[in-house]
């Protein structure tokens, strides 16, 4: 007899994964996103997710014990799912992509993530994280005050829907979102509840969009400290990324954990150590990781 995507959803065993009761999204695992593996696969030759199994039984052999997918359906989630359990690989939190400044687009972007939340909030998934699409990833265009309105609404909404599934909406941002004195950055923050959406605080991101400015860094987590509940990290040296993650280089990550602790803001750690055209090529992308891991856990924990 065939199974219904419902039935099969629930046929799937429940990660072990994260206990309940955990409050501090500090204390989960420390995970890699599937874009930095992406990255070097590609320097490689490869294709990230062509033989998923393959994949994450690499992944497990670096150390990470957590992952955070980028995830496009229901299917693709159960089919993370589904692998991460062979290999005891955690999934704290997912990233999926919306488009919130159209309206006529709005609520089909809800209803597909909401639909994915519900699929990954029963194996320990416990933050979405949701980058608001650009008008176009190759054009400096920006939203009107129209569209931002729109997808400031759109955020709110799909936050407090999320937050009624015991779920956690984390605002994410790449460099485009800081043109044009930040507009589009500040207004998400500025109007919208903080029980319903918090930040992903991708540190690198945020210093490329101010043109490679380490005190705007510093001034966003003054500003919005308060919301980050998960942080996507990578570091540079003079404005390229670097083959791995270290304290050192364009940004001062021992300050900015210092700072994060004086806070006392415990967010979920994400290694995103992407490789761009210029990185260096000295290790594969396990010894990379095993090496970002390492870092990581000096610097943060």
């Amino acid at each position: 007899m065939k199974k219904s995507r419902r039935t099969f959803i629930k046929s799937i065993p429940v990660l072990s994964l994260l206990p309940l009761g955990i409050e501090k999204p500090g204390q989960y695992p420390i995970s890699s996103n599937t874009y930095d593996w992406l990255t070097f696969f590609r320097r490689d030759g490869k294709e990230w997710g062509k033989d998923l199994d393959e994949d994450i039984k690499l992944y497990a052999t670096s150390g990470l014990t957590a992952i955070e997918p980028s995830l496009d359906s229901e299917k693709m989630a159960i089919d993370y799912i589904s692998v991460l359990k062979k290999y005891h690989i955690q999934m704290p939190s997912v990233y999926v992509g919306s488009v919130l400044h159209q309206a006529e687009k709005v609520q089909a972007t809800l209803q597909h993530i909401l639909r994915i939340a519900d699929v990954v909030r029963g194996h320990g998934t416990k933050i979405i994280v949701t980058n608001p699409n650009p008008i176009t990833w190759s054009q400096p265009t920006n939203k009107s005050d129209e569209e931002l309105r729109t997808q400031v609404r759109a955020l709110e909404e799909l936050g407090a829907k999320l937050r009624a599934k015991g779920l956690h909406l984390a605002y994410h941002t790449h460099n485009m979102e800081l043109r044009a004195g930040a507009r589009e950055f500040h207004h998400m923050l500025q109007n919208t509840n903080a029980k319903n959406v918090s930040f992903c605080f991708d540190v690198h991101w945020v210093y490329r969009g101010s043109d490679d400015s380490e005190l705007a860094v510093f001034d966003v987590l003054k500003m919005y400290g308060h919301r980050v509940i998960e942080l996507h990290i990578r570091q540079s040296q003079q404005g390229i990324w670097k083959e791995t993650f270290s304290a050192e280089g364009d940004i001062d990550y021992s300050r900015f954990a210092a700072e994060l602790k004086r806070l006392k803001v415990m967010p979920h750690l994400v290694i995103e150590q992407c490789l761009e055209e210029k990185t260096p090529i000295t290790m594969s992308v396990v010894e990379a990781h095993k090496m970002d891991l390492m870092n990581v856990k000096r610097v943060f924990r």
